[in-house]
């Protein structure tokens, strides 16, 4: 029962963050149909701006209160990387809107690698150590390991969920972007300026990768140029199961496949769960491609 109840918070844990960068995946997917390969990076870039940062503050950081420190350590990032993901999509992404879909999957692809060699040179291959600002305190009860980094986690990646569905759904900004995702040449006629909306779709997505970023530095101790790849990835797979282009679809997508993962690393083995992962994406293609919360959509020609 211990390894059980181990498994589900590792599970919470984990899925927070593949649940907020799959919400970037599915959010870019569901304006403009684009799998933006490029996502997980953001991801990356963000935990290396927070630990630029907190490096940056160094000594000071005995001197800052937390309350202080700890927010600026996530909005910072927040907005460097929001800003990046709007450049991203004005000089990559926006010249290739109209081209086959080919051409901007492709583009994609490179600016991953762009933005993983570009981190490699600016902050070195080695692994890098992340400043300790984060509340250290472990908590055993009944045998089970959980972590203050872990409290912080979840409740701030539903609060951030929430927000963002209570924005798409309750304001005029979040209304015009489902225009958009539904019409955008309709859309421009009733007078929404789309390229604004597909550019605010790119900055909240990129500022959640990024939120996601500094909480695996801060609960994993450990960031390097790459980790955004298999995240990435994984985080795919969970938009793909919850139902591409559906908000609570990626937030479901991300907890259940962390969850079973989890489950599986703890009852078979940790050295398979990655294939497992994408065991599970080829299945959910196959059998549902829509996935979880999708619903079938008529391809406009």
């Amino acid at each position: 029962m211990n390894t059980f109840l181990q498994q589900v918070v590792n599970g919470l844990t984990v899925g927070s963050f593949y649940a907020l960068v799959a919400l970037g995946y599915t959010m870019v997917y569901g304006v403009i149909r684009l799998i933006n390969f490029a996502h997980g990076d953001l991801y990356m870039v963000g935990s290396f701006v927070g630990f630029t940062l907190l490096t940056a503050f160094g000594g000071m950081a005995q001197h800052l209160s937390g309350a202080l420190l700890i927010p600026l350590a996530f909005l910072v990032p927040m907005g460097t990387v929001g800003i990046l993901g709007v450049i991203l999509e004005r000089v990559a992404y926006r010249p290739l809107r109209r081209a086959p879909r080919l051409s901007p999957l492709i583009t994609a692809i490179g600016l991953s690698l762009a933005l993983e060699e570009g981190a490699k040179l600016g902050w070195g291959a080695s692994f890098q150590v992340y400043p300790s600002i984060f509340p250290t305190t472990i908590w055993r009860p009944g045998g089970i390991t959980i972590s203050a980094m872990q409290v912080l986690i979840l409740p701030v990646t539903v609060g951030l969920m929430l927000v963002l569905y209570l924005f798409v759904q309750r304001t005029m900004a979040g209304k015009a972007m489902r225009a958009v995702a539904i019409d955008q040449d309709a859309a421009q006629l009733m007078g929404i300026d789309v390229d604004a909306l597909i550019g605010l779709t790119f900055l909240i997505g990129a500022m959640l990768a990024a939120v996601a970023g500094v909480m695996a530095g801060g609960f994993y101790s450990e960031i390097d140029f790459n980790m955004g790849f298999l995240i990435g990835l994984k985080a795919f797979t969970a938009a793909v199961l919850g139902g591409i282009g559906n908000i609570p679809g990626a937030m479901l997508g991300g907890y259940v496949l962390a969850m079973l993962e989890a489950m599986f690393s703890g009852y078979v083995s940790s050295q398979w769960s990655d294939v497992f992962a994408f065991s599970v994406l080829i299945l959910v293609l196959v059998f549902r491609p829509t996935g979880i919360l999708g619903e079938h959509v008529v391809e406009k020609v």
